[in-house]
């Protein structure tokens, strides 16, 4: 069992936002929950978050490391990642045999990574994790390696040489190392850099003047992209997404165009369903198996069940339900709605806080009046009901089971089971009335 310290004191500047760095979202969650999600698989014994003082008034950023079972400590001065580690220390006690340190800004680490890491670890008192650079340009610490495959030292790249530059094999920025020789080696840092901080890396030295060897497993560069920008925060975004898309196709689901097709982080679909150019899926989202979603849909908050056509240019949200082989159709809007067995929506209308059931057919430019300004009420609409065209049913109202309500009829009051309603003007018919309308107004221009 480890214990962890996330590093998430930056000030983020480089951002420029208001938003502390670590809650921009990716993949529909704060960067830092997919930090907290990964080493939450590895069941830590505790888990401590290293903030600034500036993060403390932060409700946002302590509700989500409460919610992880995360413990906070703060870094009163930016002195760097070595001092960061220092204020996290007296939160750990004996019963803490070895420390994982990782960034809060480095969200697409694998907690099988870190599993393997641990592993690696059972023989070692300090291991850490290193990549493989493709960009030589790339300004991660440099590792400097000895014929034993064993690391000398860490130069991070403000302070190395041409030479060390070149090097292609760079710190990821996660170590695992022994509580005590941590303890030890701690008060041995000084701040002897361009930077004038503490550098957590340099542990690595003082470990080999002591006689400690310091092992490192490799790991996917991917996995290990810090972001400081909003550019870089994009470029995570893009590896995240491919990501996410490869595993989808090979569970065994079609993606028609996939770079078009944005993903959550909890998107769930099902084999054999096929998924359109140009859909975005939001946050809890589940689909079926065999379901059809068509181009330029928005989906989010919202169950589609198996065999179930949606778009395109659809728009779901607020907790929906599409049931078996029900269709949502162009232009169509489901928000806190259930739509059951067979139903169909098929165009240009807007169903909200409804229930349906099943075999419903609603035609084009359907509303459900839902909200009178104050307050929000619920339309229900038995099985087999036909509504017509243009058809608004202000709720709460009820439709019965096979009933018909006529092409453009506004619906206030409950419509009782195999019944015709129909709630319109009747039509007025004026013979010639266009003609003579025509020849007034082309009269009054000659004039």
């Amino acid at each position: 069992m480890v214990s962890i310290i996330i590093l998430a004191a930056g000030q983020g500047t480089r951002m420029a936002s208001d938003l502390p760095k670590v809650l921009h979202p990716l993949g529909g969650k704060p960067m830092i929950q997919h930090v907290l999600d990964a080493v939450a698989m590895l069941k830590p014994r505790k888990t401590v978050t290293v903030l600034s003082p500036t993060l403390q008034s932060n409700t946002t950023l302590y509700k989500t490391l409460e919610s992880s079972n995360s413990l906070i400590a703060i870094q009163n001065q930016p002195l760097g990642t070595g001092d960061a580690v220092k204020a996290a220390m007296p939160s750990f006690d004996k019963e803490d045999e070895n420390i994982l340190i990782l960034c809060g800004d480095a969200p697409l680490i694998q907690p099988d990574t870190l599993k393997e890491l641990i592993k690696q670890h059972q023989q070692s008192r300090f291991t850490l994790i290193a990549m493989r650079l493709l960009n030589q340009q790339q300004k991660y610490g440099r590792l400097v390696v000895s014929n034993s495959n064993l690391i000398k030292k860490i130069v991070e790249y403000r302070d190395a040489s041409a030479a060390e530059r070149a090097i292609d094999l760079a710190n990821s920025g996660v170590m695992l190392i022994n509580r005590q020789l941590l303890i030890d080696l701690l008060p041995l840092l000084k701040a002897q850099n361009q930077a004038k901080e503490f550098y957590l890396t340099d542990l690595i030295e003082l470990a080999n003047k002591q006689q400690t060897p310091v092992h490192y497993i490799e790991a996917n560069v991917d996995e290990f992209q810090g972001i400081n920008t909003r550019v870089e925060l994009a470029a995570a975004e893009l590896t995240l997404q491919n990501h996410w898309r490869e595993k989808l196709m090979l569970s065994g689901v079609t993606l028609i165009n996939p770079e078009s097709i944005h993903l959550s982080y909890d998107t769930n679909i099902g084999k054999d369903t096929t998924v359109g150019p140009n859909v975005t899926f939001g946050a809890n989202v589940t689909i079926g198996q065999n379901a059809t979603i068509l181009p330029f849909c928005h989906i989010e908050h919202s169950l589609i069940a198996e065999g179930a056509i949606v778009g395109p240019f659809a728009h779901l949200r607020g907790h929906s339900t599409i049931g078996p082989q029900s269709a949502v159709g162009n232009f169509v809007e489901i928000k806190g709605s259930i739509l059951n067995k067979g139903t169909k929506v098929k165009h240009l209308s807007y169903i909200g806080d409804a229930t349906v059931g099943e075999k419903v057919n609603i035609g084009a430019g359907t509303i459900t009046c839902n909200y009178d300004g104050y307050k929000k009420s619920k339309t229900v609409i038995h099985d087999g009901a036909f509504i017509g065209s243009h058809t608004s049913l202000i709720a709460p109202v009820t439709i019965g089971e096979n009933s018909i309500i006529a092409a453009g009829s506004v619906i206030n009051k409950d419509v009782p089971a195999h019944a015709l309603a129909v709630a319109r003007q009747d039509q007025t018919i004026k013979p010639e009335w266009a003609a003579r309308f025509r020849r007034m107004r082309s009269n009054k221009k000659k004039d």
